[in-house]
């Protein structure tokens, strides 16, 4: 059993909302451990960026998405809760996915409600299953697991295909059949966000993207309106693009990084980060 399921379970059940930042790696994951935060997110839209070079559509396999699962939960001591996309498949798929992203080290699974191949939820065209096929993924899922305190959410996409009354329809559907947090994705408004924690039980899960549908809030009010989880999937992503472009542009203006040095870890401060002294202590010890 992985200690961290159960971690994650009785934080969730604190009044204080529990904000998991999303990580396409485990360097950003350590540094998003470092800076006190509790859970970390695996954002499937990160990876596609930083692994291929494409867009959130599919294009991401779910062995890719295990191994970097995997990589993650070695490098932090936090629970970290990982997109699985609609499960990589029908039912029967979806017991594989659940027990790879268990032996990984994952404590939570985030799983939606969109056809194969899949998109981002913030993108126009998206299409979705049956809610009676979403229904059987999540009871899959749910049986999947080897230890119960594995926690699954059901994300429903259906706002922007099927309209409101239709995503709350489904996303009590897949509450009843056994999903431990709900996920309606892509509110566009205010009033929206107020009225999915008003007719839904919780835990409730927020996702806040720059730039895409939502309106950003902070996580304070979102914890006010009944939220219990918030992730920002794509931030350290976006950030890192930013910041590359910038020094790019710097050394082929320029010629050299000297005067980008205050924007980037020397070489002594990464190698920190990424526990360079632990590891000579260990090889010091089998050495003798």
């Amino acid at each position: 059993m992985n200690p961290r399921n159960r971690r994650l379970k009785q934080r969730l059940m604190q009044p204080e909302i529990l904000i998991a930042p999303g990580a396409a790696d485990a360097l950003v994951a350590k540094i998003i451990e470092r800076c006190g935060f509790d859970a970390v997110y695996l954002t499937g839209a990160g990876v596609a960026y930083t692994t291929l070079g494409k867009p959130d559509m599919g294009f991401i396999t779910m062995s890719e998405m295990v191994q970097k699962a995997g990589y993650i939960a070695e490098a932090v001591s936090i629970p970290v809760i990982a997109d699985i996309d609609n499960g990589y498949g029908n039912a029967l798929n979806v017991l594989r996915t659940v027990r790879e992203f268990e032996r990984a080290g994952v404590s939570c699974l985030q799983m939606e409600d969109q056809v194969f191949p899949k998109r981002c939820g913030h993108l126009e065209g998206k299409e979705l299953i049956s809610k009676e096929e979403m229904v059987a993924k999540i009871k899959a899922a749910v049986d999947a697991r080897t230890d119960e305190d594995l926690m699954i959410i059901a994300r429903t996409d259906a706002l922007a295909v099927e309209g409101t009354e239709a995503a709350i329809e489904r996303a009590l559907a897949y509450k009843e059949a056994g999903a431990d947090i709900l996920f309606v994705e892509a509110p566009r408004s205010e009033e929206i966000l107020r009225r999915i924690t008003a007719e839904l039980p919780r835990p409730l899960m927020a996702n806040m993207v720059e730039g895409g549908k939502t309106p950003l809030i902070h996580s304070k009010e979102l914890e006010k309106m009944g939220f219990d989880l918030v992730i920002y999937p794509g931030a350290s992503v976006r950030v890192i693009a930013k910041a590359v472009t910038g020094l790019m542009t710097e050394l082929k203006e320029t010629g050299t990084t000297q005067g980008y040095l205050d924007r980037m870890f020397l070489f002594n401060e990464l190698n920190e980060i990424v526990g360079l002294p632990a590891t000579r202590e260990l090889e010091q010890k089998y050495r003798a």
